[in-house]
């Protein structure tokens, strides 16, 4: 019970850090980029490459795939992405899509279509036996290091002028414009930052999710998910989001296998029945 329960917390941590990017654009930016995944999977090739071919240490490897994933991003969003701020979601859903279906077919023609696998350090490797249950260690890795990410996260967008600067951008561009907030930079910051973290999602996520082509297709319906029960407005929802959905599709998965996804969409569908503004979030004045 244990061992799942830790597997649970990893693996919903895990999908928190790909998932948040998307969480911020969408709720922060009004945004729908259903291309978030790719990041992701730009993160992980990246780490790959380094890591297999180029015998990097594993920090450095996510390091680079952290970096990689932010200098991409930035790019996009200054030549593709902020064409489109402002326009209906249906356009920014098309365009995006249609970037998933770009990036993979350029991963496909570059690296193959095989899965992709990685050896993790020695450090990494391994066991720790608690009482008489044994955790893995780069699941309790995992677990360390996505908790300082979501404090860091929660701590920058609600405690710091950067945060503040990026809320009154979103409520209203024309205002803040004038209070001499520089609007374009901040939006292209914050696109960076949650493209920087998939692509760290998607380096740590290697091991654990599997890498290939079809990476940012194969988990587009979790990160909406995440987003969707969370709350597309705040940071600590989505993370609530992906630790209990986690632990569920963990759950069910060891429990009961034949179900396969089943348990994450059914928790899905109760969350958003018992909850349909999000786990944190107010209910709409009547």
């Amino acid at each position: 019970m244990l061992t799942v329960l830790v597997d649970g917390i990893a693996s919903g941590m895990l999908l928190f850090v790909l998932a948040v990017g998307l969480s911020v654009t969408l709720g922060l930016m009004n945004f729908v980029n259903l291309a978030h995944g790719a990041f992701g999977m730009a993160g992980g090739y990246v780490c790959v490459v380094l890591l297999n071919r180029h015998g990097l240490p594993f920090p450095l490897c996510l390091l680079a795939a952290a970096v990689f994933a932010a200098v991409l991003g930035l790019v996009l969003e200054r030549l593709l992405y902020r064409r489109l701020y402002g326009r209906d979601h249906l356009d920014q859903v098309l365009f995006s899509i249609g970037l998933v279906f770009i990036a993979g077919a350029a991963v496909d023609w570059l690296m193959g279509a095989r899965q992709q696998l990685i050896t993790l350090p020695a450090w990494l490797s391994g066991r720790v036996e608690l009482g008489f249950v044994g955790i893995g260690v780069y699941r309790l890795f995992l677990i360390a290091l996505c908790g300082i990410i979501v404090l860091a996260l929660h701590l920058g967008l609600v405690r710091t002028r950067f945060g503040s600067r990026l809320r009154a951008a979103v409520d209203d561009a024309v205002v803040a414009r004038g209070l001499g907030i520089p609007v374009e930079r901040l939006f292209a910051v914050t696109f960076a930052l949650g493209s920087g973290l998939a692509g760290l999602g998607g380096a740590l996520g290697v091991e654990v999710l599997g890498l290939d082509p079809t990476f940012p297709l194969k988990y587009m319906v979790y990160f909406l998910i995440v987003v969707a029960v969370g709350g597309a407005n705040t940071v600590l929802g989505p993370f609530l989001a992906a630790l209990l959905l986690g632990v569920v599709d963990v759950a069910g998965k060891y429990y009961v296998p034949q179900l396969g996804a089943f348990a994450i969409y059914t928790a899905m569908v109760v969350l958003l029945i018992l909850r349909p503004q999000g786990l944190l979030a107010k209910a709409a004045a009547r």
